[in-house]
């Protein structure tokens, strides 16, 4: 059974204790588009929904979203198998939805409620969804890369028929963990799939500024020998075709994969950010690259057709929103429950 964040409109479509499955095809067929299609304008209206109740004062912290990187997440997750798992970044939303995680229980974790994902202890940056596969998101830039290192070398020593992924953007390729992280994947053959979501914007800093290879990342790989390959970020067919390369690669225990996805931020590094740092062309260009009138483009969709993905997306959205504003706020003595010193 295929579960499809259509389906979870209703508290009965939620399966506790599985993952997400990913229908598996040899080709992508025009079905599996419509799909990839259905998940991209979920995460789409799911983040935009979030942004407009974070600006209304309803949500609290900061908030990160990833409008215009869709089809990385969807690619990427789709491409992945059942029991394989992966750790976000401070950009967690559409990986959590991508990979299956029911959207009502996403949007209660936003709002800090018990129903969510987390039970309200995660929030934005920093929500978990171990039945999913999703081993976490984290605030500290590269901070999930250990850990997928460590999961993949984890399923190389047992034996197991799983790979680790690990997302970041292009900024976190300059910390000393990335660099520690591949130098280990690399030398013990973990089986461990590298992301890098390459925006080209390291918060602020534009990729010139951050990197001598800003524009071509797949040249970290080289310092460690290992397999690279460059992908448009833009197009999910083609990240799903590179992702599942990766993952098998790194599934028959021949080593790990770097891939480098490139992708376009369309707002800020945060909601509120003035982008006083970025030019107005550079905007444009970014909203110009838009992954999701591209692949309705690729699908032929009439006006009608695609307002009826987009229909039910919103639907999905309004549902989710409805069901965190009734959620369950935790008790206070809850609050250092999981703590451990």
């Amino acid at each position: 059974m295929v579960l499809h964040w259509s389906a979870t409109l209703t508290a009965g479509a939620y399966t506790p204790g599985t993952l997400a499955k990913v229908e598996r095809e040899t080709t992508v067929g025009e079905g599996t588009l419509r799909e990839f299609l259905h998940d991209m304008l979920l995460i789409r209206r799911f983040e935009e929904k979030v942004e407009e109740r974070f600006r209304a004062g309803e949500l609290p912290g900061f908030l990160h979203v990833a409008i215009g990187q869709e089809a990385v997440a969807v690619g990427v997750c789709r491409a992945m198998e059942e029991d394989d798992i992966f750790a976000s970044t401070h950009r967690a939303h559409g990986h959590t939805l991508a990979r299956g995680s029911n959207p009502r229980r996403v949007m209660a974790e936003l709002y800090g409620k018990v129903e969510g994902v987390s039970h309200g202890y995660g929030g934005s940056m920093h929500l978990y969804d171990v039945e999913r596969g999703n081993y976490g998101a984290n605030a500290v830039i590269g901070g999930g890369l250990p850990a997928v290192t460590g999961a993949g070398l984890a399923f190389k020593m047992r034996n197991e028929p799983r790979v680790a992924v690990a997302f970041f953007g292009d900024g976190a390729t300059n910390i000393g963990t990335f660099h520690e992280s591949l130098n280990l994947a690399q030398l013990w053959r973990t089986k461990t799939v590298f992301v890098c979501e390459n925006n080209h914007w390291a918060e602020s800093t534009p990729g010139c500024q951050h990197s001598p290879v800003w524009d071509d990342m797949s040249k970290r790989a080289l310092a460690f020998n290992m397999r690279s390959t460059k992908v448009d970020g833009q197009d999910v067919e083609a990240v799903y075709a590179a992702a599942r390369e990766a993952l098998e690669y790194a599934r028959s225990g021949e080593g790990p994969v770097f891939l480098d996805v490139l992708t376009y931020r369309m707002h800020g590094h945060y909601i509120g950010d003035p982008q006083v740092y970025r030019s107005k062309e550079d905007r444009e260009a970014a909203a110009y690259h838009d992954p999701i009138p591209r692949l309705r483009e690729r699908l032929g969709l009439s006006d009608e057709e695609f307002e009826a993905f987009d229909e039910e997306a919103h639907r999905v959205v309004d549902d989710a929103l409805e069901f965190a504003k009734s959620g369950t706020d935790p008790k206070p003595e809850d609050a250092l429950k999981n703590v451990y010193a």
